[in-house]
């Protein structure tokens, strides 16, 4: 291969990575301008958004991209109707009526249908909360949690216990919180008579009498009534011991070990 050969096989390669990267990041022409003023500077101007300034490297892209301003939604779901600009929003959307869930979780082995819902989940086992409270510094791991705890802040939209003076965003957490004071148990078991504060608690409750055990564990098969006991079974795989005693740092998988365990510093030693 010539150097001329060499060096036009490089450009091409150079564009065709331009193209995939200017399509992803839709950044504006500034330096794109600069990169290929000496190759084609006649057609960078239309490929430019001259909606947003947004610019990119070939017209497929930018066609692509231009849905955005029209509306303009060409691929429509055979099953229910509803349309998307690009096929890759129709092929995820699509996992909604299959029931596909491509993306596992590596450390509980749950399962979701977009990528983006896996990295949302995997902030609970990491710990990490990037979205911060700039009026009292309370950390969320979710956006939509932030926004709805938001609202306690605004004086408009709070509801404030007047016993103890805790406020909720929501009229229905504002209404459950209510029954610690009152006392009110206003579900009741029809097999034992048993009450509960709230329909989830009652849910749970009624598993006893079933049998029904909907939660189970992929790496053994074992099955819970309650979604908490299967939580706490997963530490015995994953080794997880996320109750420590401040005494002594020994640690334990459950609450009830780590309070047992505190008797024996609590024992008067003889003298």
């Amino acid at each position: 291969m010539s150097l001329k050969e060499e060096s036009q096989e490089l450009n091409e390669i150079e564009d065709q990575y331009e193209e995939h990267h200017d399509f992803i990041t839709g950044k504006k022409c500034i330096k794109t301008e600069k990169m290929s003023s000496r190759k084609r500077p006649q057609k960078t101007k239309s490929k430019t958004c001259h909606q947003c300034g947004k610019c990119f490297s070939n017209h497929r892209n930018l066609k692509v991209h231009m849905r955005i301003h029209t509306g303009e939604k060409p691929f429509t779901c055979q099953q229910c109707g509803k349309s998307f600009n690009q096929t890759g929003n129709l092929k995820s959307h699509m996992r909604i009526h299959t029931g596909e869930r491509p993306f596992t979780c590596p450390q509980c082995e749950q399962s979701f249908k977009q990528k983006k819902a896996l990295l949302s989940h995997m902030r609970i086992h990491t710990g990490v909360k990037p979205f911060k409270c700039d009026q009292c510094g309370k950390s969320f791991t979710h956006k939509d949690t932030l926004v709805s705890h938001m609202r306690i802040h605004s004086r408009e939209d709070c509801f404030i216990c007047q016993q103890c003076g805790r406020r909720f965003a929501h009229k229905v957490s504002f209404k459950n919180h209510m029954r610690i004071h009152t006392g009110e148990e206003p579900y009741r078991c029809s097999h034992c008579r048993k009450s509960f504060r709230h329909k989830q608690s009652l849910e749970s409750h009624m598993r006893v009498h079933t049998g029904e055990n909907p939660h189970t564990c992929k790496l053994c098969g074992k099955s819970f009534s309650r979604k908490g006991s299967l939580k706490t079974h997963m530490d015995i795989h994953t080794g997880k011991k996320p109750f420590t005693c401040a005494q002594c740092g020994k640690s334990f998988r459950r609450q009830v070990t780590l309070n047992y365990h505190m008797r024996i510093h609590s024992r008067k030693k003889p003298f």
